[in-house]
């Protein structure tokens, strides 16, 4: 062979440059011994480059005899599995190695070793399961004797574990529970079962085949087959529910090995009722009378037979009206516990002189129906069972009815009282008019009359837009029309009165009182009036103080007027005591009213709220007013004095010489005025909390000087005690 063809790049380098990268990596990852996996890496990099050195053609460097291990072999153990060359022997003395996987690492250490290294035997030291390690990778070096270095190339060798048939097939369960419809189809499988080889795959070791065993109870119909490669169950004939309810298949599935091995697998297969029977009427015709404009409530239950299932699809009853209810006068439905057809009234009847309605009620399963062909479930399209129901409508006195239901109106607010409002009226329906009154049922104001016999309404009283009966600006009345019938109806109708707006309310103020406390200078507060009349006849409003009033001169002024508020301003403090500032106040028709605004200057302990103490003790009397009641007193004096002085006169005349004069009693009330010398703003307010000094004395004639005297120091004393106050 020519040099050229001895030399050249070898076209698998980057292959074997990538198988001892990874092997040299799985060394790094697997060893435990530091000088082996050292040992490795140099052996793996001197191996890199001499696979990229040019390629010779030499001879072969290793011999090895096939490596075969049979799983769970007996033994006797060692056992040689083979033996190994290296022409390296040729030049030097040389010894073997051997290490990896089963070796000195894991899985399995210690299962392989060499016998003699110089020799190159292979021994298996145990029995191996090849479902737990089927291969082990294995490498052998060569080494120098006499200096222990590596004198070749590594030799990685994959040990298969040769297979037996040590396993037998294994179902998932030992035992299945499987439901069938009686109407299951033929072309659709009842089940899968399947069961697994541990074995070698791809061997007749693990090739698994099903058949049935035995069927319990065994019938002529129906058959059940199990598919030998794929273990699909399938059923031929026609499964019924009236007979066998239960079935147990035994399955048993058996590999292709060398001697065969098998297990089983129970299947029970119980039969599940399906529609195979239709429902029928237990009656073929129902005879009913029903009173017009009847409403609500069961009228009729109709009652099935049905052979299949309770309380299944295939059981459960469907009806249906298929005629005779054009109007939508009926509903029918299923009572779930009892399976019959409930017949009610959704809309009345109207008697109208004919013999009545004849209904025709069908009913069907939930279910298809179905029934065996040949063998064979097949869905069938059977007409549905029905019955009829022949109504009678019973003539009754109807209720009037008003004609619209609602009636609408409308008036402008503050007509007066007998305004003709408009008529509203009712009809009878029946067939034989009955006479018709009507009576107002609601009138919550009391604004309306109706007349008896027409229905025509009129006002009682002024309408008022503002009352509180009135919602929107609208205010109803109900209306009852009553018929001499037997028994009487009645007929409700509804008017719904529009009120049109006037201009017939002026603004007020929504808080015509203020406190303010004493000492306030130059303060500014908002006022809010408030207008029950609707646009246009409302806000905004515009505020003025009444020109010419005494009350409000260097006092108050108005300030910014804004929508339905205004400004108030305090000009200067005022002392203790109650005001009022008169006010005009219009709305954007200039409609108007002169009102007061009440305010009331009091002590305040926090600087923002009036004590009611401090502000009650604080009410105190002026001089005026101690003149008043001191000129009082003195004229009580005079007055007792007198009476004592007829008392002494009339000793000697008999008590039957002049009438009885009774004793009366005087009231007197001491009016709140400010202090002298301030001037007078207002008393259109009086406190509540004002002194009321009663001066009620009652004289007898008959008490003696002494009592005169207490009496009149006590008033004395109480006159002194209200001054220091």
């Amino acid at each position: 062979m020519r040099a050229g063809r001895r030399s050249g790049w070898c076209p698998w380098a980057p292959l074997v440059l990538l198988a001892i990268l990874i092997f040299d990596n799985f060394c790094h990852g697997l060893g435990d011994n530091d000088s082996l996996r050292q040992t490795s890496s140099k052996r793996s990099r001197q191996n890199l480059l001499d696979s990229l050195r040019p390629l010779r053609r030499t001879k072969r460097r290793w011999i090895i005899a096939t490596l075969e291990i049979e799983e769970e072999d007996k033994g006797p153990f060692p056992k040689l599995i083979g033996e190994l060359f290296n022409n390296k022997s040729h030049d030097m003395t040389i010894r073997y190695l051997i290490s990896g996987p089963g070796v000195d690492e894991y899985p399995e250490v210690g299962l392989f070793s060499l016998g003699d290294d110089s020799r190159g035997l292979v021994y298996v030291h145990r029995s191996i399961d090849r479902e737990t390690n089927p291969s082990f990778l294995v490498r052998f070096d060569v080494a120098s004797t006499s200096t222990g270095e590596i004198v070749d190339r590594s030799l990685l060798f994959l040990v298969n574990i040769k297979d037996i048939n040590d396993n037998a097939p294994k179902f998932t369960k030992k035992e299945y529970n499987v439901t069938v419809k009686e109407n299951h189809q033929r072309d659709e499988p009842v089940f899968h079962v399947t069961a697994s080889d541990n074995d070698e795959g791809g061997t007749a070791n693990s090739r698994v085949a099903y058949s049935l065993v035995s069927q319990t109870p065994r019938l002529k119909e129906p058959v059940f087959t199990v598919e030998p490669f794929t273990g699909l169950i399938r059923i031929s004939g026609c499964p019924r529910y009236e007979g066998p309810r239960a079935f147990k298949l035994l399955i048993k599935a058996t590999d292709h090995g060398i001697p065969p091995l098998s297990s089983t697998a129970t299947i029970n297969i119980a039969i599940e009722d399906s529609n195979t029977h239709l429902p029928e009427f237990t009656k073929e015709n129902y005879r009913l009378n029903i009173t017009e404009n009847q409403m609500g409530g069961d009228i009729l239950r109709l009652s099935v037979e049905d052979k299949d299932t309770r309380n299944t699809p295939a059981w459960r009853a469907k009806y249906k009206i298929v005629k005779g209810n054009e109007t939508g006068n009926f509903i029918i439905k299923t009572d779930p516990d009892s399976n019959e057809g409930v017949l009610s009234i959704i809309k009345p009847l109207v008697y109208d002189g004919t013999s009545g309605k004849s209904l025709i009620i069908s009913v069907e399963n939930e279910e298809p129906f179905f029934s065996c062909d040949r063998g064979q479930m097949r869905s069938l399209r059977e007409p549905p069972k029905s019955t009829a129901v022949d109504i009678t409508v019973l003539d009754t006195n109807d209720a009037p009815q008003f004609h619209p239901p609602v009636l609408v109106l409308q008036r402008e607010e503050g007509v007066k009282s007998g305004t003709h409002l408009g008529q509203y009226t009712a009809q009878d329906p029946d067939r034989v008019p009955n006479a018709i009154r009507y009576k107002v049922a609601f009138d919550p104001a009391g604004w309306v009359a109706v007349e008896e016999q027409s229905g025509i309404l009129t006002t009682v009283e002024i309408l008022d837009r503002e009352s509180p009966y009135v919602n929107n600006s609208v205010y109803t009345i109900l209306l009852y029309a009553i018929d001499d019938g037997v028994p009487p109806q009645t007929g409700t109708g509804t008017i719904q009165l529009f009120l049109f707006d006037v201009n017939d309310n002026a603004p007020k103020l929504v808080a015509p009182f203020l406190e303010v406390c004493e000492g306030t200078d130059k303060n500014s507060f908002q006022i809010q009036a408030q207008d029950k009349d609707d646009f246009p006849y409302a806000g905004p409003f515009t505020f003025h103080l009444v020109e010419g009033s005494e009350n409000t001169k260097g006092v108050w002024k108005l300030g910014r007027n804004v929508g339905d508020s205004a400004e108030l301003q305090m000009l200067r403090s005022l002392p203790v005591g109650n005001y009022s500032v008169p006010l005009h106040i219009l709305d954007k028709q200039a409609f108007s009213r002169v009102q007061s605004l009440y305010v009331r200057v009091c002590p305040c302990l926090d600087g923002s709220t009036c004590d009611p103490e401090i502000a009650y003790a604080s009410a105190r009397v002026g001089g005026g007013a101690i003149a008043a009641i001191l000129a009082a007193i003195l004229f009580l004096v005079a007055g007792l004095s007198l009476l004592l002085w007829c008392s002494c006169c009339s000793n000697t005349v008999s008590k039957n010489d002049f009438p009885f004069i009774p004793s009366e009693m005087g009231n007197q009330s001491l009016s709140h005025y400010n202090e002298e010398s301030q001037p007078v703003l207002s008393q259109d307010m009086p406190d509540a909390r004002d002194h009321i000094l009663p001066s009620t004395v009652y004289a007898d004639s008959r008490k003696d000087k002494s009592q005169l005297l207490k009496v009149t120091t006590e008033l004395l004393s109480r006159t002194r005690s209200t001054r220091d106050v």
